[in-house]
């Protein structure tokens, strides 16, 4: 999904998850993987609560403020949000892919005037990063 450059991305987190489709080698795609793992950022109660519910597992580290606020209300602020970190390192490639995407700076600064146009860049620069990944590993 595409949002202005100077949205946040936390808002964004549901309509995202909804999209997702997660290819498995025999029958349709599913519509809700077995965990999501994300960064602080998208750690608020709305975003665990939308994946409790869905049954999907979230490997998002608690904020600083959040773990400081529940301990100040002692028994009253419910347990620790539980953190896979096996799982949370495995969020490195997505950050590695982001990386590879922003070396061309037209995606990293977001010169393109319309969406469609940025987006046509996106498409562009994955597709290379795609095509480079299959002829290194065929050859």
């Amino acid at each position: 999904m595409l949002s202005a450059g100077q949205a946040a991305d936390s808002p964004q987190f549901i309509p995202v998850l909804g999209k997702i489709r997660v290819r498995v080698p025999v029958g349709r795609p599913r519509t809700r993987p077995d965990a999501v793992a994300a960064d602080k950022a998208y750690s608020s109660r709305g975003n665990r609560a939308h994946l409790r519910r869905r049954g999907i597992k979230a490997v998002i580290p608690e904020k600083r403020d959040q773990a400081a606020n529940r301990k100040k209300k002692g028994c009253a602020g419910g347990r620790p949000v539980s953190h896979d970190a096996g799982l949370y390192k495995e969020r490195n490639t997505v950050e590695r892919l982001i990386n590879k995407l922003k070396t061309w700076r037209g995606i990293a600064t977001r010169y393109d005037k319309t969406p469609g146009s940025y987006l046509a860049g996106l498409h562009l620069r994955a597709s290379m990063i795609w095509v480079k990944d299959l002829t290194r590993t065929t050859s």
